[in-house]
């Protein structure tokens, strides 16, 4: 009987469109051809089964091929976890900087983050970007010139990301999840400077995993207050307020701006403890 009824909707609304394309004088898109909706007699008695849903079709020689090497691309997906674990599991501690691609050398964001990780890495930490140009090429160059390895998780992309040439360790993904994989796994810690889908991505792909307890609690600090205020904000007024989260998830991030007192934030998060993860933070990170 359901099943009946939306089919009569759908037809009422086919009708519907047709009367609105009349009203238009044939403009604006193609009228919609009637076809007949009304339910096969053997689904009117019986629960449709997920079988009955699913499209009736004989894959093509091309379909067939295609989904052949779908499943052969596993194993190449296997071998970048495989390869990337082995050639990073030697760089701990370290810290994971993220930022715009699209940022300029003489860009004040630039320079910020050029000295958080020329402190960062001085100070015993290898330092871990996306390995491309702006914010990212600012946290590889200032890493390359200090003490602790420059790290580049290089990902293959149409525009924008070239590897910079600051990076002593260069790795290259194809595939985007084998590589924020690695920037969690490895990282002591989260530095975020100004960017855009890929930085906030990386943010909240962060926050998420910490909140629901799939990844060890680490520091995620957001550097340049006035260009993450609205976001903040927004957490308070819509998240918190329409209880989408909690008033204590807030604490999963600070905004921090000078570069001394980022450095400063990480080495008090672990204080009462040694930057490598801890045997049972080792058994979580294994499901992340």
């Amino acid at each position: 009987r359901r099943i009946a009824q939306v089919g009569q909707g759908m037809e009422g609304a086919v009708q519907i469109a047709g009367t609105v394309y009349e009203q238009q004088g044939g403009h604006g898109f193609a009228r919609p051809r009637r076809r007949n909706l009304t339910p096969h007699p053997s689904l009117l008695t019986r629960k449709m089964t997920a079988k009955d849903k699913l499209p009736r079709m004989m894959p093509s020689t091309s379909a067939q091929n295609f989904t052949a090497r779908e499943s052969w691309r596993i194993f190449g997906i296997m071998a970048e976890f495989v390869e990337a674990t082995e050639r990073l599991k030697p760089i701990r501690p370290a810290v994971s900087i993220f930022g715009s691609a699209r940022t300029k050398p003489d860009h004040p964001y630039y320079a910020k983050t050029e000295r958080i990780a020329r402190l960062l890495s001085d100070a015993g930490f290898a330092v871990i970007s996306g390995g491309g140009p702006g914010i990212m090429e600012a946290a590889n160059k200032g890493a390359y010139f200090g003490k602790s390895p420059s790290v580049g998780l290089n990902i293959q992309l149409p525009m924008e990301q070239q590897a910079n040439p600051y990076q002593d360790i260069s790795q290259t993904f194809q595939h985007f999840f084998a590589r924020k994989f690695m920037f969690v796994k490895f990282a002591a810690a989260y530095v975020v400077m100004p960017g855009g889908f890929g930085t906030l991505a990386e943010l909240l792909e962060a926050m998420t995993l910490i909140q629901t307890g799939k990844s060890r609690k680490i520091p995620v600090i957001l550097v340049h207050e006035p260009f993450w205020r609205g976001l903040i904000d927004w957490f308070k007024d819509r998240l918190v307020d329409e209880k989408m989260i909690n008033p204590e998830d807030l604490d999963l991030v600070q905004v921090i701006d000078e570069p001394e007192k980022v450095v400063d934030a990480i080495f008090n998060h672990y204080q009462t403890r040694g930057f490598l993860p801890l045997p049972e933070e080792h058994e979580l990170m294994l499901n992340l």
